[in-house]
């Protein structure tokens, strides 16, 4: 039975913008969630509301999904971790991703080819860095050219292993998952046919590499909830967020699989064309009810369990596209108050 998370959302600005997230979290850790998640962009980080998080929350678990793994050296990524692992007491799941190569390049000023490996590689350093307790860690890679030798005693870390998960749609990243990761994170845009079908395919690919048991890794779901008494806004929310995502050509093997891809094509032009309207008429409504959530506030909890099988946990988020912060707590309190139903039903104790 998978487990359940959210996003930790903040509103406002300065102090009460990391209170609002607290608020957030420590309601989902009263509900039962397993996780609460934070994300970063350009104009934001993951790890300073990790921080708050793990200061103002006493059992939930605090992820990313993710936090860009270029974004920031191996050293600076394994010292974060180890003060973010202390402050939460060992809480922390982190969550790493690459972007697009347009976005490494263009936001990160590195090299975008080899995306796979060099997460590979990240994963390997990291984990030496982890026990730099142990003594010096000297790494020549591709990407990474790494020597330490610690001038003076390296405390140990609250846990021997910190559980790092990366972001993949694709074979090579997934395969990456299933040989070097603890878990993946998924995308918003995962179905559970996906999971079941390309992604198990794929890790266990990556897993038999490094002989692993492919079930060692964590799959977790991405599910958009658009939750409104006006379940046609509802199903609009749900279909324009569906459509930004599906115009990429990452998500092709996705929509052949489904028998969606002359719709994507439709959807892809709608985009080009900036047509809103088309782009959310070429959404199918088999579409929005596989990929997501779109319901009235008294209809969620019971939606939670038609959920099908494949994940190991699911974070669900507002839809990430169009709508407004205000719109987006309302959906976040929805969320919380549905999990609190279905969490409680004598189905899931």
């Amino acid at each position: 039975m998978a487990t359940f998370g959210v996003n930790a959302f903040g509103v406002g600005s300065g102090r009460r913008r990391f209170e609002t997230m607290t608020e957030l979290a420590r309601e989902a850790e009263a509900v039962g969630c397993a996780a609460v998640w934070t994300s970063e962009l350009y104009s934001r980080s993951a790890t300073i509301p990790m921080a708050a998080l793990a200061a103002g929350t006493d059992t939930i678990a605090i992820g990313t999904n993710i936090a860009y793994g270029v974004g920031r050296s191996p050293l600076m990524w394994a010292a974060e971790a180890r003060d973010l692992d202390e402050l939460s007491g060992g809480r922390i799941i982190l969550g790493l991703g690459n972007g697009t190569p347009k976005m490494m390049e263009a936001w990160h000023g590195v090299s975008g080819e080899a995306p796979a490996a060099r997460m590979a590689e990240l994963l390997t350093v990291l984990k030496a860095l982890w026990r730099l307790h142990e003594g010096p860690v000297d790494h020549d890679g591709r990407f990474y050219s790494i020597h330490i030798r610690p001038t003076s005693d390296v405390p140990e870390p609250v846990r021997p292993t910190i559980p790092l998960w990366i972001a993949g749609v694709n074979k090579l990243m997934l395969r990456t998952a299933g040989e070097h990761a603890d878990g993946l994170v998924g995308h918003p845009m995962f179905t559970a046919d996906y999971v079941r079908g390309p992604v198990a395919d794929e890790i266990a690919i990556g897993a038999e590499r490094a002989g692993r048991d492919p079930a060692d890794v964590t799959i977790m779901g991405i599910r958009i909830c658009a939750i409104n008494d006006d379940v046609e806004l509802a199903r609009r929310q749900a279909a324009f967020a569906i459509g930004q995502y599906a115009a990429s050509r990452v998500y092709d093997r996705l929509f052949e699989l489904h028998g969606w891809s002359a719709a994507q094509e439709v959807i892809r032009q709608a985009a080009r064309d900036r047509d809103t309207d088309a782009l959310v008429r070429a959404v199918s409504d088999e579409m929005i009810d596989t990929i997501a959530i779109a319901c009235r506030p008294p209809e969620f909890a019971a939606a939670l369990g038609r959920i099908p099988s494949g994940f190991d946990h699911l974070d669900l988020i507002a839809p990430p596209w169009g709508l407004s912060d205000e719109e987006t707590m309302n959906i976040n309190t929805e969320i919380l108050a549905g999990l609190r139903q279905h969490l409680s039903s004598p189905a899931t104790v």
